[in-house]
């Protein structure tokens, strides 16, 4: 496919929206919209004594989600202000001390997530955080009614099961966590 022109249709602080006009391989002509956000950072905090998955406790956030018109618990996740391009490491360590207050001594890269292929360039990078130590949140002012809280794995399950956690990168994040377990990956 082969991109004949571009156009920016819409622009805010948090992403862009353009038209494209493309060449498909056939050569027939045809409009694709995109949108460009920021790529984010999603992070996976768990603390677990003994390591073992069933011990272990990880941090969800909860906020109200204005598109669903609902509260909805996930990962901490975001990008960076004003659509600037950040380090993934430092990024992760920033959405986990804004939106948790946690700070990590180690961060493990557990993959990369497309969110919506089909229709935004935006990818996120996800993070498993361990050696935690607890702060103060520094939540910017859009997520203030956010609040943030432990559930043991069993407990993360359950809320996947019964349609309570549905943020799709907080699934696949938590299917990376899950891959790694099984290659003999550890959060310790």
């Amino acid at each position: 496919m082969e991109t004949i022109d571009s156009r920016e249709v819409y622009r805010n602080p948090w992403m862009r929206v353009r038209e494209d006009a493309i060449r498909r391989a056939d050569g027939s002509d045809g409009v694709y919209g995109v949108v460009d956000k920021p790529d984010y950072a999603l992070i996976i905090p768990v603390e677990g004594a003994d390591g073992s998955p069933r011990n272990q406790r990880v941090r969800l956030v909860e906020q109200y989600r204005y598109p669903l018109g609902m509260r909805r618990w996930e990962f901490p996740q975001g990008t960076a202000p004003d659509g600037e391009t950040a380090d993934p490491l430092a990024l992760a360590g920033r959405e986990l001390r804004e939106e948790t207050g946690l700070r990590a001594a180690r961060m493990t890269e557990l993959g990369v997530l497309d969110v919506a292929a089909g229709v935004s360039s935006q990818r996120g990078r996800v993070f498993l955080a361990t050696g935690l130590t607890s702060g103060l949140p520094e939540r910017e002012p859009e997520e203030q009614d956010m609040r943030s809280a432990w559930f043991d794995r069993v407990e993360v399950e359950g809320m996947i099961e019964r349609g309570e956690m549905t943020d799709a990168q907080s699934l696949a994040a938590y299917a990376l966590l899950l891959v790694h377990e099984r290659r003999g990956g550890r959060a310790e």
